[in-house]
C-alpha cells in the first residue's frame, strides 16, 4: 500500500493551524504543522512533504516568499496559498512558485480539501 502523502501546514495562527490539521487528517491526509516559514525550511521533514498549505501573510517570511524560496532552491513543493487579502496581481508569481491553488478566506472545508487533492495529483501544474 502506498504511503499517504505528507501535507505541511505553515501558519502563524495556532487555532487556524490546528483546525486545518484536524480537517485534513479527518479527510485522510497525513499532516505536519509549522508556526513559520523559517521553521518549515529548517525542518528535516520538509523533504518528505508532497503538498504545502500556507498562509500568505505571516511575520518574517510570507507564504509566497516560502514558495519562491523552494522554487529557487530547485525543490518546489505544490502549494495551496491562503489569504484574507486577495490580490490578483500575486497569482502569476504564485503559479511560477508552485502554488496550485490560491484560496481567499473565508473558504469551505471542501474547497481546501479539493485544492490539496489537486495539488497532489498535478505536482507540475
Amino acid at each position: 500500500m502506498p504511503e499517504t502523502p505528507l501535507v505541511a501546514i505553515v501558519d502563524d495562527d495556532p487555532s487556524f493551524r490546528d483546525a486545518t490539521q484536524n480537517l485534513l487528517q479527518a479527510s485522510g491526509f497525513s499532516t505536519a504543522t509549522f508556526a513559520s516559514a523559517e521553521s518549515f525550511l529548517a525542518s528535516k521533514r520538509r523533504h518528505d512533504v508532497s503538498c504545502l498549505v500556507t498562509d500568505m501573510r505571516m511575520p518574517g517570511m510570507t507564504g509566497l516568499e516560502l514558495c519562491l524560496e523552494l522554487a529557487a532552491s530547485g525543490h518546489p513543493i505544490p502549494a495551496v496559498l491562503i489569504t484574507a487579502y486577495p490580490d490578483e496581481s500575486v497569482r502569476p508569481r504564485a503559479r511560477k512558485a508552485g502554488v496550485r491553488c490560491y484560496l481567499s478566506k473565508p473558504f469551505s472545508p471542501e474547497q481546501l480539501c479539493e485544492c490539496v487533492r489537486e495539488a497532489l495529483v498535478t505536482p507540475d501544474g
